[in-house]
């Protein structure tokens, strides 16, 4: 096991400031950057810079781009069942170093390591059995067109694609498009957040272990306008798949759509939380606390819009507050931790600038609003209270933009059709979650909610068959199952008459 072959010289001492330098792994081989220059890795509940990333730039990519491409014809050319075999071996090699990867996880982005412990790490793991099981089970269509012509369709993987992931759920996410697209028979460049590198770094090394033939997948860490873009620029990466920012990702669409490209994009949400009357009110209440402040509400599927029904307004008001009143802020290497540090400075200050403009628009602080004071090694972390805002238009900017913390608006509603006017005001559509027991409502609401993903009376139960992505300014395409296989594969038509 790498844990204990010691291959990370940080395990164990992950809590100490280091001179640790993470590497590129390009070809098979971990490597520094061409630039020889690093980037300050911080770990967010401390305030303080414990590792180096590489600062890497369009020469990496090259390198790496013209490594996956040489590997292309060896990874599309092996059987399905080796393929399957060797993500098999990596799934199984993230299980065996769960306690180390949810150390790092959790030193890495600020999140409590209980939660890394029990999301983040085992839906990596998941994400790689899921996708190498699944390429055993595919299958395309066939058309006798009458008794002399068949039609049947090939599915080919594209190339080498760029694979871009967000900083909230590091390994989770990054997995998320790895798994497929190399399931699939593609080979990857791939770029993790530069706010936290940590477990792409592990897995790299984890790659190496689990035998992945050399420039299969490539891992090139840097800032988002050096490698990033060299990645979605290069003429030889065929597909783009990317979580990250609206904005972001329009600037990707316009490179990307000349140069024809496939595009995956899974952009930012403003979801809505939808309380009637007729819910059950004591698991709408503990849920939405988790909807609303799990991963500090550094989640895309957060509900940071919770409307209730005016009739049970004030007593779900105070029982939600009495529930947040309840979370424990703290050291997130802590177990009893349940929120903990924001993933950096500059995100820890927008959240805050948000808040102070909520009060600007007339907002009532119900509850928190405040930087934390976490005693003891985190005094200079970065942490937030869960906070519960009031009073605010549905149409002001705190309800209208995505803030991406523990941040919360709570509105009053009369009926459905005003929420839905409410809950659909927003550019976004990632998500939605509805709360009732009256069935047909429920399906009537899923219906003309503008989401690409709808929870009745729950919150992130995910199967992995199932599609995942949003409308509107939420992105492009769809994630996961076989919408996931069928990103990363072209269709190919062959007609073949058999009449001598």
């Amino acid at each position: 096991m790498v844990a204990e072959q010691k291959v990370f010289k940080m395990k164990g001492e992950m809590n100490k400031r280091t001179d640790e330098k993470i590497l590129n792994y390009i070809n098979g081989e971990l490597c520094a950057p061409l630039s020889k220059l690093y980037l300050e890795n911080y770990n967010p509940a401390l305030g303080e810079v414990y590792s180096y990333l590489p600062d890497s730039d369009e020469r990496d990519v090259e390198q790496a781009v013209e490594a996956a491409k040489k590997a292309f014809p060896i990874w599309s050319g092996y059987s399905i069942e080796e393929r399957s075999n060797i993500l098999m071996r990596l799934a199984s090699l993230i299980e065996e170093n769960l306690e180390f990867l949810a150390e790092v996880e959790s030193i890495d982005n600020g999140k409590p390591i209980a939660l890394a412990r029990k999301v983040d790490i085992p839906r990596a793991s998941a994400n790689f059995k899921f996708f190498a099981t699944a390429i055993l089970h595919a299958s395309s269509e066939s058309h006798a067109t009458n008794s002399q012509t068949l039609n049947y369709t090939l599915r080919q993987p594209i190339g080498v694609v760029g694979c871009i992931s967000p900083w909230n759920l590091p390994l989770y996410l990054f997995s998320w498009k790895i798994a497929p697209a190399l399931a699939a028979g593609n080979t990857v460049v791939a770029k993790p957040s530069e706010i936290t590198p940590m477990s792409a770094y592990i897995l790299s090394k984890l790659a190496v272990e689990a035998g992945f033939p050399a420039g299969v997948l490539n891992i090139v860490h840097g800032e988002g306008p050096k490698v990033g873009a060299s990645i979605v620029e290069h003429l030889n990466v065929k597909a783009i798949s990317f979580t990250g920012g609206t904005q972001t990702g329009a600037t990707i669409a316009k490179i990307a759509a000349p140069m024809f490209k496939k595009l995956s994009l899974e952009l930012g949400g403003k979801n809505p939380n939808i309380i009637f009357e007729n819910c059950d009110f004591e698991k709408a209440v503990a849920t939405s606390v988790r909807s609303s402040f799990s991963n500090q509400g550094q989640i895309c599927l957060c509900g940071s819009r919770i409307f209730v029904q005016q009739s049970i307004y004030n007593h779900f008001k105070q029982a939600f507050k009495e529930r947040c009143s309840l979370l424990k802020i703290g050291d997130p290497i802590l177990e009893e931790t349940q929120m903990g540090a924001l993933v950096s400075k500059a995100h820890f200050e927008k959240v805050l600038s948000y808040i102070d403009l909520a009060k600007q628009e007339g907002g009532t602080i119900l509850y928190g609003g405040k930087p934390v004071k976490v005693s003891g090694r985190c005094a200079n972390g970065w942490f937030v209270e869960p906070t519960i805002i009031e009073n605010l238009a549905y149409d002001c900017r705190t309800n209208q933009e995505e803030i991406f913390g523990p941040v919360v608006t709570l509105t009053p509603f009369e009926n459905e059709e005003e929420v839905l006017a409410m809950a659909n005001s927003t550019q976004y559509g990632l998500s939605a979650t509805i709360w009732t027991k009256n069935l047909n409502k429920a399906h009537r609401i899923a219906q003309k909610i503008d989401a690409g993903i709808v929870w009745i009376n729950c919150w992130l139960i995910r199967d992995l068959r199932t599609p995942f992505g949003g409308i509107k300014n939420s992105g492009v395409g769809r994630e996961g199952g076989w919408e996931a296989l069928r990103f990363f594969t072209e269709p190919k038509n062959v007609c073949i008459e058999t009449n001598d």
